[in-house]
């Protein structure tokens, strides 16, 4: 077991870092700082042994400008997490229609967030649209418009080609409402910093693994995209310098960026995934 683990992140000369440690079955700040690195340098200890994040309170009332320009991008870094598809899971349920300043980390407001690029984005929805079509060819457009028996909620409604028939997010499949999860987070018009994704594919035909492959690389233009993935589909979409093997070796974990030059001889027969599968990349379980 990992006694503890700490992160640095620097934002041009100022930086955010935290240490945890494990006490009692529960994760405590050992430490948690920021710096400044330029003409002159600087560091200040926020807290120690607390259980919450206190760079939002130092952001709030501290005498110093580097919380307040470090807190909005650590804030921005998001991990989205779209596995959850059931009957009850947030993307298929109704939401309030304000609920549209951010895309929710679990698709909560996907029927808001999607009203709100209908009327202000009108190009980044269409091009939502285009893509949903692309996996599912059955899917027409969405309907979206608040509730005529509560103004205040709007529900994720479509239309299916060549029928004049009621759909809602629960006609739609597992994999299919999880795509336009992923197209909503990666072609809206502006995606956060950093967009943190799990095994992205879950779910998904292989046809759509390859369109999701052309949306991560479209989003990697604008921001930075950071993935984890089982996927031999999804991997084969990528240049060798754009992925990095995670492996243990007993102890620890290390990670490894692939190099086009050393795999040269490789590539000219197989794809990165087929010598991932034969464990020339590394990265076994």
């Amino acid at each position: 077991m990992t006694p503890g683990l700490s992160l640095d992140l620097t934002f041009d000369r100022n930086a955010y870092g935290f240490g945890l440690k494990a006490v009692q079955d529960t994760l405590i700040f050992e430490y948690e700082r920021i710096d400044y690195s330029g003409y002159w340098n600087y560091g200040e200890s926020l807290a120690e042994g607390h259980t919450e994040s206190r760079l939002e309170d130092a952001a709030e009332s501290y005498r110093n400008q580097i919380p307040k320009y470090v807190f909005p991008k650590v804030r921005n870094l998001v991990v989205y997490h779209f596995h959850d598809t059931s009957d009850t899971s947030p993307a298929r349920q109704a939401s309030a229609v304000d609920d549209n300043r951010f895309f929710r980390l679990n698709a909560a407001n996907l029927p808001a967030y999607l009203y709100w690029l209908q009327e202000q984005h009108p190009v980044q929805f269409r091009h939502i649209e285009e893509h949903v079509r692309l996996v599912a060819p059955f899917f027409e457009k969405f309907v979206l418009a608040p509730s005529r028996l509560n103004e205040k909620k709007i529900k994720l409604e479509w239309r299916q080609k060549g029928s004049d028939a009621y759909f809602d997010a629960y006609s739609f499949s597992d994999g299919t409402l999880r795509f336009i999860c992923l197209a909503t987070l990666l072609l809206q018009p502006s995606p956060p910093a950093l967009i943190l994704l799990d095994e992205p594919e879950l779910g998904l035909h292989p046809f759509a693994v390859r369109i999701l492959a052309d949306m991560l690389e479209e989003a990697s233009r604008r921001v930075q995209v950071l993935l984890a993935t089982q996927s031999v589909t999804l991997l084969n979409n990528f240049s060798p310098e754009h992925v990095i093997v995670a492996g243990h070796d007993g102890l620890k974990t290390t990670f490894q960026r692939l190099d086009t030059a050393t795999l040269k001889g490789w590539l000219e027969e197989f794809s990165i995934g087929e010598l991932w599968e034969k464990n020339v990349l590394g990265g076994r379980p």
